[in-house]
């Protein structure tokens, strides 16, 4: 599919460079993504951090908790050989953490410049020697290049990993969590953002109480955490 800028950008060809990267804009796309878990001691129905046609959009945002201690996992519950164990082999070093981790974040600046995999047919298609208008102009190839790579970088979309804390009712409590790239527009003309397109689900272990006070009974579950694997520009 060609790619075309959208008509709620509302962006105007005023002139053949504009006409030319605008036309290398992905179309609006929505998606459904992920929503935040409720809290964790309903004792009518268990919490889901992902939970089928929700809403929201991804990143999770911060979960709203009981801040009573009362539900928090006592020191026994946090035996790491027994979660290992119930975790399994869905544990993922690369994503998770069961000590704070080396806060070594990925820069936005850096993460911009390095493009991965190769340039995407919509840019590469591009044709360079035809005006909005249907006059054919000369474009060498090193121009086109240079022109086809600056337009590249300019609307890549990267996602950026970013520790986060979950608490002490996750485990592993940490999670290498993916934000896109929103320090500027994306598109030119601007008007359009890098907006989540595709996420993955990780597996943790979630402590959960059913009833209150000295009636309650907890145990941990395993719940899916959905993590921004790819971004998009996009209205």
């Amino acid at each position: 599919m060609a790619p075309a800028l959208n008509s709620h950008c509302k962006a105007e060809n005023t002139s053949f460079h504009a006409a030319l990267a605008s036309a290398a804009v992905i179309q609006c796309r929505q998606s459904v993504v992920a929503s935040s878990p409720r809290g964790n001691h309903d004792n009518r129905k268990k919490p889901k951090v992902n939970p089928k046609g929700a809403g929201d959009h991804l990143p999770v945002p911060d979960l709203r908790e009981d801040p009573d201690p009362e539900y928090d996992p006592r020191e026994q519950d946090l035996a790491e050989r027994t979660l290992r164990k119930k975790l399994g082999s869905l544990f993922d070093p690369n994503f998770m953490s069961i000590s704070s981790p080396m806060l070594v974040n990925l820069s936005a600046s850096d993460n911009q410049v390095k493009l991965q995999g190769p340039m995407p047919n919509e840019i590469k298609k591009l044709d360079l020697t035809e005006t909005p208008y249907g006059k054919r102009v000369k474009v060498g190839k090193k121009a086109r290049r240079k022109f086809l790579q600056w337009l590249w970088t300019y609307t890549h979309c990267p996602v950026v990993y970013t520790w986060k804390d979950l608490g002490v009712r996750f485990w592993p409590r940490y999670i290498k969590e993916g934000n896109c790239f929103s320090e500027r527009s994306c598109s030119f003309p601007e008007g359009m953002s890098c907006k989540p397109v595709k996420s993955i689900n990780k597996i943790f272990l979630r402590w959960y109480c059913q009833g209150f006070l000295r009636q309650k009974y907890c145990t941990w579950i395993q719940v899916q955490y959905p993590i921004i694997s790819e971004c998009k520009c996009s209205c």
